[in-house]
C-alpha cells in the first residue's frame, strides 16, 4: 500500500495537521510500534491477528475442501464472519460467492431461489456457534437443500470454535471443518479460513493473499515516516483529534466496494469506544462524486476523504464518436476516465480544505489484496494504540445481541427488558 498524506497537512486543510506534529507524535508511534510487536510476538489476544499470514495454514484449508468443485459458494455468517470473505472473493473477481450475512427473509429466499443448490458449497462460519442469524440463516439453507433434493452433509464446510453447537453439529455427521483462529476477532480474521475458505474453494490463491500478508508485516516499521500501514493510521488519529470525526472511504474500483464495506465494520466496531471514533462512511468513486461529494465539498470540515485506487487496472477503450462535443472522451479509457476522475475529486476536495489522503496498490491481485487487509488492519491497530482504547473488544456489540436473544426466548437478561422499557411517543 502507498500512503500520500500531503492533502492532510495543515497548509492543506481545515482540520490538516502540520509535519511538526508528526513529527512529535511519530515518538508516540515508535512506542506503539514497541507494544504491537510484543503483542504478535505473544500472540495476545487481538494482536494474535496480525501474525496470521505466518499462522494461518493454507494446506488444512484445501485438505477441508477436497471433493468440492463447486459453481457458486454460500457463506453464512455475519459481520466478520463474512465481510472478510466477500471482500477477498469480490477484489478477486469471484462473482460465484454470495452471503447471507443479514436475516432479512424476502433476500434469503430470493437468494436461494436463484442458486444451484446441487452444485453450491455451503460455507457456515461462526466461532462461537451460537450466532442467532447464522444459526436462523443455515436452518432455513438446510431446510431448502432437503426440499430441492440435495443431502446438505455433500455440501457444507464449517469454520468454527473447538466447542459450541456448530461444532457439535460438524462432529456428529463427520462435516469437514476450519478452525478460527484463537485471540483473533472477526473483524481481523480475513486471512484466516473465516476469509480464506471461500477463495480456496473457488480457486484463487490462498498463498499469494497470506504472501502479500506478510509483505505488509515485514514493512511495520517503528516511523510514520517509513511504514505506509503507520502513516495512515497516525495521519487519521491526528485528524480525529483536530475534529476530522468521519472517515468517508471511497475506493475507485467496484471490486473493491466490499472492502468499504469490510473496512466500516474494522474502523466503528475496534475504535468506536469512550466517545471516541470516527464514524466510516462508504462511498464510491466515481459514482457518488454525483451523490456525497457536494458534502465533502461544501458540507462540515469535520472529515477525512480516504480515496483508494489500483495503479494498474484491465481497461476498456471508449469509441470514437462524430458528436462534437463528446470527442474529447474519444480515444481514451474507462480507466483513464476513473483516473481523471479520481483525482479531479482528490484536487476539489483540496482546494476546498477538505482532508483527504490516497491510498494505492499495485493491481487487484491477491498478494496486493492480502497486503492492504493486512496493512488496514495495521493501522487501526495503531489508532487504537494512540487513542487508549481497547481495540480488540465490542461491548457495545454484546449488549444488542444479548437482548435481542432475550427477546426471543433465548434466556433471561437484563437487557430485554430495557427494550420492553422503551419510551413510546407515536404519531399516526
Amino acid at each position: 500500500m502507498n500512503v500520500d498524506f500531503g492533502n492532510a497537512l495543515a497548509s492543506e486543510a481545515v482540520t490538516g495537521v502540520s509535519e511538526g506534529s508528526l513529527e512529535r507524535l511519530d515518538d508516540r508511534v515508535r512506542r506503539a510500534h514497541d507494544r504491537i510487536e510484543s503483542g504478535i510476538g505473544d500472540r495476545e489476544f487481538g494482536y494474535a491477528s496480525l501474525a496470521l499470514p505466518e499462522d494461518t495454514d493454507p494446506g488444512a484449508i484445501r485438505s477441508a475442501l477436497e471433493g468440492f468443485d463447486p459453481e457458486a459458494v454460500l457463506t453464512v455468517g455475519i459481520g466478520g464472519s463474512a465481510l472478510g470473505a466477500e471482500t477477498i472473493t469480490a477484489a478477486l473477481g469471484r462473482s460465484e460467492h454470495y452471503s447471507l450475512d443479514n436475516v432479512d427473509p424476502e433476500r434469503t429466499r430470493e437468494l436461494l431461489e436463484k442458486l444451484p443448490l446441487e452444485s453450491t458449497l455451503l460455507n457456515v462460519v461462526s466461532r462461537s456457534g451460537t450466532t442467532a442469524e447464522t444459526l436462523a440463516n443455515f436452518l432455513v439453507v438446510r431446510k431448502a437443500m432437503a426440499e430441492a433434493g440435495v443431502e446438505w452433509t455433500d455440501r457444507t464446510v464449517v469454520t468454527t470454535g473447538d466447542s459450541g453447537p456448530l461444532r457439535a453439529l460438524a462432529d456428529e455427521h463427520d462435516l469437514p471443518v476450519c478452525p478460527v483462529p484463537d485471540g483473533v476477532p472477526g473483524r481481523f480474521s480475513a486471512l484466516s479460513a473465516v476469509g480464506l475458505v471461500p477463495a480456496a474453494a473457488l480457486g484463487c490463491d490462498i498463498e499469494a493473499l497470506l504472501a502479500g500478508g506478510a509483505v505488509g508485516q515485514a514493512a511495520l516499521a517503528p516511523s510514520l515516516f517509513e511504514c505506509p500501514a503507520y502513516a495512515y493510521g497516525a495521519v487519521a488519529y491526528a485528524l480525529e483529534t483536530r475534529g476530522a470525526t468521519t472517515n468517508a472511504f471511497v475506493p475507485y474500483a467496484e471490486a473493491l466496494e466490499p472492502l468499504a464495506e469490510w473496512f466500516a465494520q474494522l474502523w466503528a466496531e475496534s475504535l468506536g469506544k469512550d466517545g471516541l471514533g470516527q464514524t466510516p462512511v462508504r462511498a464510491l468513486g466515481a459514482t457518488d462524486q454525483h451523490s456525497q461529494l457536494q458534502l465533502y465539498r461544501a458540507g462540515r470540515k469535520d472529515k477525512l476523504v480516504t480515496l483508494l485506487r489500483p495503479r494498474e487496472r484491465e481497461d476498456e477503450p471508449i469509441p470514437e464518436t462524430d458528436i462534437e462535443s463528446l470527442s474529447y472522451l474519444g480515444g481514451s479509457t474507462l480507466g483513464g476516465l476513473l483516473d481523471a476522475e479520481f483525482e479531479a475529486t482528490e484536487a476539489s476536495l483540496a482546494a476546498a480544505g477538505q482532508a483527504n489522503v490516497r491510498l494505492e496498490v499495485d493491481r487487484l491481485d491477491a498478494e496486493s489484496v492480502g497486503r492492504l487487509l493486512y496493512e488496514l488492519e495495521a493501522a487501526c491497530v495503531l489508532v487504537g494504540e494512540l487513542a487508549g482504547v481497547e481495540a480488540f473488544t465490542q461491548p457495545a456489540v454484546e449488549w444488542g445481541k444479548r437482548a435481542a436473544r432475550g427477546l426471543l426466548g433465548g434466556g433471561d437478561f437484563e437487557e430485554a427488558t430495557a427494550v420492553e422499557e422503551k419510551t413510546v411517543r407515536r404519531v399516526e
